[in-house]
């Protein structure tokens, strides 16, 4: 059984703890599964037992990173008989440490890395590549400490610099949340002559076509992709798209463009190739409904890319 594992990262009192214990005593959260609490490191701010049901929480503290082993991890997951696992990272320590290390049936189920929006100037200008070693996996990025009237663009920038996909909280210091609203430009231009997509964006351009379909109707594309056939398709028809990943590798899934070629039947099957091509909303059997369907003008073969799974960071 795959073992959900809630992982909060980001420095010392940033809100780890604050934000931890509050989910802990959140009863919709914490209402009989049994948890393993690890902790990685100590702070201002101490988890309070007393306020949440502390027969099915188990707390285990690590003093150093040379506990965090495998062997040590599922040691004591078996001992708290835990059904799922929460661990608040060292910010000092790197992320891949921790990866390579989880057990094979721990999952991680949520990464959020909490984030001083009154300190995290002075960390970014001397600690810059622990920050983005933290930025680069996390799901959600919550602010903490955040002035009602701060300018906010300069911490959705450095969100946005090493993550496009992240959701991005601000906590108020008056005590209210907001969620961030600040629209980023498409990393293409939409209204070239021909749109070129970079490997590096294929899922930010699969998703604003999927979701706004409208704004590329007739518009011609270029880009780099997994292309797919089989015996079924119509002998004019063939897939090209990429893997996307949302968050994990757990939901993985191969996201591809019907596009119409009278050549079709003359690309390989799980190979590369560099479609151009025009964009038209038309009804497909093959996405069962109304898609994006894409007349190809030119086509060539291509290498596989440096990094062959699409992601929104």
């Amino acid at each position: 059984m795959m073992l959900p594992v809630f992982l909060f990262t980001g420095f010392l009192d940033s809100g780890k703890t604050t934000f931890l214990q509050s989910m802990l005593e959140d009863p919709a959260f914490n209402e009989g599964q049994r948890t393993l609490v690890i902790l990685c490191e100590e702070g201002e701010e101490e988890l309070d037992p007393k306020r949440f049901s502390i027969n099915n929480v188990t707390i285990h503290t690590v003093a150093d990173q040379s506990e965090l082993t495998q062997g040590n991890m599922i040691l004591w997951g078996r001992k708290a008989a835990a059904s799922r696992i929460m661990i608040e990272y060292n910010g000092m320590w790197q992320m891949n440490d921790l990866f390579d290390r989880l057990p094979e049936n721990w999952g991680i189920a949520q990464e959020t890395m909490m984030v001083d929006a009154s300190t995290i100037g002075a960390f970014n200008q001397n600690m810059r590549q622990l920050v983005v070693d933290k930025l680069n996996t996390a799901e959600l990025v919550i602010f903490t400490r955040v002035e009602p009237e701060q300018d906010r663009m300069e911490l959705h920038k450095l969100v946005r610099g090493v993550s496009r996909g992240a959701q991005i909280v601000y906590d108020l210091t008056d005590g209210t949340s907001e969620e961030d609203d600040i629209e980023d430009p498409l990393p293409f231009d939409i209204n070239a002559d021909v749109i070129e997509i970079a490997d590096r964006d294929y899922a930010l351009f699969y998703r604003d076509l999927v979701d706004e379909p409208g704004k590329y109707e007739g518009k011609t594309v270029r880009y780099k992709g997994l292309c797919a056939s089989n015996m079924r398709m119509p002998k004019d028809t063939f897939l090209a798209g990429r893997h996307i990943m949302t968050c994990c590798e757990a939901d993985i899934a191969y996201c591809p463009l019907v596009c119409k070629w009278d050549r079709a039947k003359s690309v390989k099957h799980k190979s590369w190739g560099i479609v151009e091509g025009r964009i038209n909303e038309k009804f497909s059997n093959i996405y069962g409904k109304k898609g994006p369907v894409i007349t190809v003008h030119a086509f060539e073969p291509a290498s596989e890319p440096e990094q062959p799974v699409a992601t929104f960071y």
